[in-house]
């Protein structure tokens, strides 16, 4: 095989997956809806979603759990063959499960359906096979309509399981919505790495003051801005009004933008002359990720931080977050 031969195989491989999904994305219907509103009457009870299903699917299904339970949906995958074998016991009657079989025949899955029914669940059948036992069975068909596998002899799970997973995020993140789970909801599932430094770490807490911060007024130089700059090894310098409102920042950048177009009076002009204008701030009590977002969007390096009335309270830079593990 000639690596034009393998290049032209892996984006025929991955067509195939997109053309899949798309015809997955347009038979979501009603049913889904009707899934969704089950699935937070049971949450609301007290109850959780059951994640089952084998083989390739297990896994798949692991990662749906793992999903849900990070978005604020209570879930737990479980294994049908160990449920069989007693831990049908972490099942309760309030419960509601997702079984995921694409052939809607596989035995463990089939099997474990009359259990779930004495215990008086809800079942949720998510397959490609409308007429499979699993459909038949289930209380509800989650349609995985996707075409043809990947496999060039159209056995091994791979349109399908790419399918299966985009429909259960899909599932996720619109649970998510329609229970109202917000950011900082987010942050109490993700303690640790950045993600929850990010939810969980305000402005207040990564922001530099003090002798850490250039706080300049309107009548003072850019020589002066240089030299409090450079005492505080900062890039930038918040300016202030009387009432110690922030009208305005002079940065780095603007420094050597001045130095080359005008390096013989660069360091005498007033500092209201050459800073930008009411610049783009930050709220003291924002959380860490809106400071990522303003950073991202706006292209800047440093963002100063005031209260409620606009008065300077400090200012962040944006090299500072990667020490802090923000970033």
């Amino acid at each position: 095989m000639t690596h034009a031969e393998m290049l032209a195989r892996a984006h025929e491989v991955i067509d195939t997956e997109i053309a899949g999904l798309q015809k997955t994305n347009q038979a979501i219907d009603e049913t889904f809806c009707n899934i969704v509103d089950a699935m937070v009457s049971t949450l609301e009870r007290g109850g959780k979603v059951v994640v089952t299903g084998v083989g390739k699917n297990i896994h798949i299904g692991e990662k749906i759990a793992a999903t849900m339970a990070s978005t604020g949906t209570t879930s737990m995958l479980l294994n049908p063959v160990q449920a069989m074998h007693g831990d049908l016991g972490m099942v309760t009657p309030i419960d509601i499960v997702l079984a995921i079989s694409y052939s809607g025949e596989s035995d463990e899955v089939i099997r474990l359906i009359p259990s779930l029914r004495r215990i008086g669940v809800k079942v949720v059948g998510m397959t490609g096979k409308m007429d499979s036992s699993l459909a038949k069975n289930s209380d509800w068909v989650y349609f995985i309509d996707c075409g043809r596998e990947a496999c060039p002899f159209n056995m091994a799970p791979t349109t399908s399981t790419t399918a299966t997973l985009a429909l259960g995020d899909a599932l996720a993140m619109v649970l998510l919505e329609a229970r109202g789970f917000k950011k900082e909801n987010f942050a109490l599932f993700h303690p640790a790495g950045a993600i929850g430094r990010a939810l969980l770490f305000r402005v207040k807490d990564i922001m530099r003051s003090g002798d850490r911060l250039v706080t300049l007024h309107a009548t003072e130089t850019v020589k002066e801005a240089v030299v409090a700059m450079t005492s505080a090894k900062s890039g930038c310098a918040c300016v202030v009004d009387d009432n110690g409102k922030l009208i305005g920042v002079f940065t780095d950048g603007d420094l050597r933008r001045l130095l080359s177009t005008a390096p013989e009076t660069a360091m005498e002009r007033a500092i209201t002359d050459v800073m930008v204008k009411n610049p783009i701030s930050v709220g003291i009590g924002a959380l860490a990720v809106e400071v990522l977002n303003v950073f991202e969007n706006h292209k800047i390096d440093d963002l100063p931080v005031v209260d409620d009335e606009g008065k300077l309270m400090g200012s962040i830079d944006l090299q500072d977050l990667p020490r802090m593990k923000i970033l």
